[in-house]
């Protein structure tokens, strides 16, 4: 099957979006696919059913579609996170392994798709890039906010305890999308649990 092919689901779907969401869903299935770098404008216009220039009327360059698309993926994290807080309010223990729950429901769409971010600094070499200093900038506060949790969760290092975390999390991402560790949720959740246990 050919990347253009039709999917009558999927099809119907963006042909309700406005064009610039169109636009960034097309660039998202492509860019998960074959990687920012690879996948050029007319390919997202195609996939997008719309025209080269109609993409350049909403992202001035392919650059800052690439860095449109991870800021909503960033967004879509923080939200996450917003609602660990929310749903467990002063008990960092319970952020934190929901956030690890977060991952860990999340690693089928990774082995299928790849993450988003490891995916895109591969492609971005320059640590310059727009897009690579969101990508640091929405790493520092995630890390930020957990090792906020890990010190409600009674770590005497919080800042320790949320970088060994943090090394699972990413960890876990790494080996679902390269397939090298089964059960890699149930082992994510369990682990980090242990880190918890320690770090108290």
């Amino acid at each position: 099957m050919t990347s253009n092919s039709p999917r009558p689901g999927r099809d119907s779907r963006i042909a309700r979006l406005p064009p610039r969401e169109r636009i960034l869903d097309a660039a998202e299935e492509l860019f998960l696919r074959e990687g920012v770098r690879a996948v050029g404008v007319q390919a997202i216009a195609d996939r997008a059913n719309t025209t080269k220039m109609a993409l350049y009327r909403h992202f001035a360059t392919k650059d800052a579609l690439i860095e449109e698309w991870l800021r909503i993926v960033a967004a879509g994290y923080a939200a996450a996170f917003d609602r660990v807080e929310a749903g467990h309010p002063d008990d960092g223990r319970a952020q934190v392994l929901a956030v690890a729950r977060f991952i860990a429901d999340g690693l089928p769409d990774i082995t299928r798709r790849g993450c988003p971010f490891v995916n895109s600094v591969s492609g971005l070499p320059d640590p310059g890039h727009p897009a690579r200093r969101l990508i640091t900038h929405h790493k520092t506060e995630q890390r930020r906010r957990l090792t906020a949790m890990c010190g409600r969760a009674g770590a005497h290092a919080p800042d320790d305890a949320s970088a060994e975390i943090t090394f699972l999390l990413e960890g876990a991402q790494i080996s679902a999308q390269n397939g090298s560790v089964d059960r890699a949720g149930d082992r994510l959740v369990a682990a980090v649990t242990a880190v918890l246990d320690r770090a108290r």
